[in-house]
């Protein structure tokens, strides 16, 4: 316990310095106090309303501003909103923040979506399509030249979770592991919490950890638009489908501004601006979300529990 208590605290001090050793400095690992902050100002006009949006912690604060800036950007002017970005370490802390109805719509994962929408008081607007389907996978990935080609490889190794929350960075890889009648505690030598998934994969390309499970989705991004660290990185194991983390509205949101914003969303494909943010995402359009999509993340939940 000694150990891991170690790792969890030196393994930011390490992405601070490796940071600053080389490489593009795409990925980033920053300070967490300053937890909520507005896009453009710290109060919108007196005569323009605000939205309150959250993105959970699946990149970090940094690379979340850059990931959905425009695509936030895009929502408020069409609606004629000001933008107010929330942010918070952990995915639970997002999702708490609909039962004290402090944030509008958000970015969620798919596993609190699956496992908690009555709980926290949010209902599903639009699900991505990413290379034509509305589904992604968890990446079991490893150094790129280890000698990890499977997960058995990995008994008594480091690794990496996102969040405990996360589907696709903790559920998942907890179910391969419980398939095998283990837990991550009798199968790991170590084990830590990064807190975002581009943090993950910078942690196993720089050798901090020995593995780690990602968002698929995540990984495709940066191995397109910046692949200096995923190349330093393989994939060794790849998740059934699950529904991909959804925009999500509080029930609390007026009525008619929820449609509006659901509306907006399914339909920019359809005008050229939109379709230029879509395609900077790598996101083909946005789909109704669909409840059979989820059902295999309910599933894997239970059996864990």
């Amino acid at each position: 316990m000694q150990n891991k208590t170690v790792i969890q605290a030196v393994l930011p001090v390490l992405f601070l310095l490796v940071l600053g050793c080389e490489g593009p400095a795409e990925y980033k690992y920053v300070d967490f106090s300053e937890k909520i902050g507005t896009t453009h100002q710290d109060h919108p006009p007196e005569n323009k309303k605000s939205l309150r949006v959250a993105v959970a912690a699946m990149v970090s604060p940094k690379e979340t501003h850059v990931y959905y800036e425009d695509l936030l950007q895009y929502i408020g002017k069409q609606i004629g909103y000001e933008i107010q970005l929330i942010q918070r370490k952990t995915y639970s802390e997002v999702n708490e923040l609909f039962s004290k109805r402090l944030i509008d719509i958000a970015f969620v994962c798919s596993g609190p979506y699956a496992n908690g929408k009555q709980r926290y008081a949010f209902e599903g607007l639009a699900t991505p399509v990413v290379r034509g389907k509305p589904f992604y996978q968890s990446y079991l990935i490893v150094a790129k030249n280890s000698s990890y080609n499977t997960l058995e490889d990995l008994k008594g190794k480091i690794f990496a979770f996102t969040d405990p929350d996360s589907n696709t960075g903790a559920l998942v890889p907890r179910y391969w592991l419980s398939e095998l009648n283990e837990t991550p505690a009798s199968f790991f030598k170590h084990i830590t919490y990064t807190y975002s998934h581009d943090n993950s994969i910078l942690a196993v390309a720089k050798g901090l950890v020995d593995a780690a499970a990602v968002d698929g989705h995540k990984w495709e991004f940066y191995n397109t638009k910046n692949p200096y660290f995923t190349l330093k990185t393989r994939v060794i194991k790849k998740s059934d489908y699950f529904g991909s983390p959804p925009l999500v509205a509080s029930s609390t949101l007026d009525a008619q501004l929820k449609s509006k914003i659901k509306q907006i969303v399914l339909t920019m494909h359809h005008s050229d601006e939109g379709m230029s943010i879509l395609k900077n995402l790598l996101i083909d359009q946005f789909q109704l979300p669909q409840d059979e999509w989820y059902t295999k993340v309910q599933t894997m939940y239970e059996k864990i529990q």
